[in-house]
């Protein structure tokens, strides 16, 4: 592969430049992933992205993974095949979560949009108010969507979710808002944060995080998807022992 002279600037979305500090950070060599020393790592980084969520009631899951990784896990920890989903279509990173949902054989009902407006708390009160037998499982909501910068308001739709008097469970991507805009994870009542390394973080790509209340936790323990790899229920309690895998 050629190489071009001088430091490489990219100029996209995302993933974003790694700043020189993180860089010299990472460097250094392979640690003992069973050791005391990664595991000493490990709580204290569990501690800052409960921090960074604005969780610090939740548990925080973190996977090597992409954010896809992470929508996937959201849901398959939480919903069994055929549930229904309200999903908003804010831009092309809320298509992208519409269509993995798809393929998982979820019913999705769509609140269409045109990419120039987030989620509309009204609408989605609306659709709640109107599923008189409680059929929608969850409510889903891309935070910031990346291809356009349109930004949803996260409090005042859960405002809206409990207006409709909806069990719903609420789901939220915040892959590029993460440490770049205001996101409260607790206070705003979400259930599922799904976050990335390569954005606001301004780490490498390779990590997904779910932050997850104990609402969607109760939802895990009934939910019939077979998950292994996803399984939250395993890593919490690893957390909990320090025993990183």
């Amino acid at each position: 592969m050629a190489r071009t002279p001088g430091r490489h600037f990219l100029q996209i979305p995302g993933p974003t430049n790694v700043p020189d500090r993180v860089l010299r950070a990472i460097d250094m060599p392979t640690m003992d992933h069973r050791g005391s020393e990664f595991a000493e790592l490990g709580k204290a980084v569990l501690a800052g992205m409960q921090r960074i969520f604005q969780a610090p009631k939740g548990e925080v899951v973190i996977y090597p993974a992409s954010g896809t990784g992470a929508w996937e896990a959201a849901l398959v920890n939480t919903l069994s095949a055929g549930d229904r989903l309200l999903m908003c279509e804010t831009g092309q990173f809320a298509a992208l979560w519409h269509k993995l949902a798809t393929r998982l054989g979820l019913d999705i009902e769509l609140i269409p949009g045109d990419w120039r407006h987030g989620a509309d708390p009204a609408e989605i009160e609306k659709r709640l108010r109107a599923d008189a037998g409680k059929q929608i499982k969850a409510v889903c909501v891309v935070h910031n969507e990346t291809s356009t910068g349109v930004a949803s308001r996260i409090g005042e739709v859960r405002k809206a979710i409990d207006a409709a008097g909806h069990p719903a469970l609420y789901m939220v991507d915040t892959i590029s808002s993460l440490a770049s805009i205001d996101y409260r994870h607790d206070e705003w009542g979400v259930d599922v944060t799904v976050g990335g390394s390569q954005k606001g973080l301004m780490l490498p790509p390779g990590l997904g995080f779910n932050a997850v209340s104990e609402k969607a936790i109760a939802a895990a323990n009934r939910s019939k998807f077979p998950r292994s790899y996803w399984r939250w229920d395993e890593i919490i309690e690893a957390n909990k022992a320090v025993a990183i895998r």
